[in-house]
């Protein structure tokens, strides 16, 4: 058994065949751009600052959304190493931060903001906030920063280190302390190149570690797809591993994604009745996935979990149902509310 996850477990046939297929990520990448409404996440985090008087960037947005999307749909976290394939046991992002170096040179280094199952967008906020705090400062090198710097002190170093890391790696034998320091080692890696006025790229997963989602931030667009070009979309590209999951879970997984970033202050009450417990809830979303459920365009999202919860009643206590029951519809009322308010504004 790997450090970082287990064999995932109840895989048709062509699910396990594929990897031996396609037995390299660059062979199953698949790519897509999903756009998002930029005055929504304007707007969300003005009233965030004025309301709170939190500070908060769209990356902190999208990161949330993704991981809360994520926990809902937890294929979406699977990785594949040598034609295995693996859900991973925590959820962790990996981006690039620009830094400044003593002598007031740019430099960059690659840091990891690892989640618990009951953080919501304030706590990654957070989290983002003080990863970045702490590898800003000129002087400070992080354990990735360490490690290679004496991985290359000297010319043969660095290939016989990377030979034996793969080679433990691909026989699940690389220590949990290796995996938690490599960036390439992650649940998905995202670059906000509207940092730097960048457009969007499909960003290639990396063959070596285990990313299997990729995501590129780029710098707002006009919004020609309806043609509004007074109005701005941020344009999010996504590379991904098809191996995971399928194109059916996938599109599961982005109608919540899109759901949260249509709709941020989700982030901050929902998650609040789905941690309560997490377990008990993954039953009710691996049944929803069980039987392909799919969630209808403009349909209340409570409503659509009170119908999930209602057709697996049996595999709960009576007990469990009845608080199942009462959470979805705290839900459903949250997005009668967000719905009411948004038809009268």
């Amino acid at each position: 058994m790997r450090a970082d996850g287990r064999r995932t477990k109840g895989l048709t046939a062509i699910e396990q065949a594929i990897p031996h297929i396609m037995p390299k990520r660059v062979d199953a990448q698949n790519y897509v751009t999903e756009y998002v409404d930029e005055e929504i996440i304007k707007d969300y985090i003005r009233s965030v600052k004025q309301q709170k008087g939190v500070r908060m960037s769209r990356m902190a947005v999208i990161i949330a959304a993704y991981y809360l999307a994520a926990l809902q749909h937890p294929y979406i976290n699977r990785f594949v190493v040598g034609s295995r394939v693996y859900d991973r046991n925590h959820f962790c992002v990996s981006f690039v931060m620009l830094k400044k170096r003593a002598d007031g040179s740019s430099d960059q280094t690659t840091v990891k903001v690892f989640m618990e199952p009951t953080d919501d967008i304030f706590t990654i906020n957070q989290r983002i906030n003080d990863v970045i705090e702490k590898n800003s400062e000129p002087k400070h090198e992080n354990n990735t920063d360490k490690f290679a710097a004496f991985m290359f002190s000297l010319p043969v170093l660095p290939y016989l280190v990377m030979a034996l890391v793969r080679f433990l790696d691909r026989f699940g034998l690389l220590p949990r302390a290796i995996i938690d320091l490599s960036p390439f080692h992650t649940s998905m890696f995202i670059t906000n190149l509207a940092s730097i006025n960048t457009t969007h790229i499909y960003h290639h997963v990396y063959e070596f570690g285990t990313t299997s989602v990729f995501l590129s931030v780029g710098k707002s667009i006009p919004n020609y797809l309806t043609g509004e070009l007074d109005k701005k979309l941020i344009p999010i590209s996504v590379v991904m591993d098809e191996r995971i999951c399928t194109g059916h879970h996938y599109a599961l997984f982005n109608k919540t994604l899109q759901r949260y970033l249509r709709n941020p202050e989700l982030l901050e009450r929902e998650n609040a009745l789905l941690s309560e417990n997490t377990e008990l809830w993954e039953k009710v979303f691996m049944e929803a996935d069980k039987g392909m459920a799919m969630i209808e365009d403009g349909k209340n999202y409570g409503d659509f979990l009170l119908d999930t919860v209602e057709a697996a009643k049996e595999q709960f206590t009576d007990k469990e149902y009845e608080w199942l029951k009462e959470s979805a519809t705290e839900i459903s009322n949250i997005e009668n509310k967000l719905t009411a308010l948004e038809e009268k504004y």
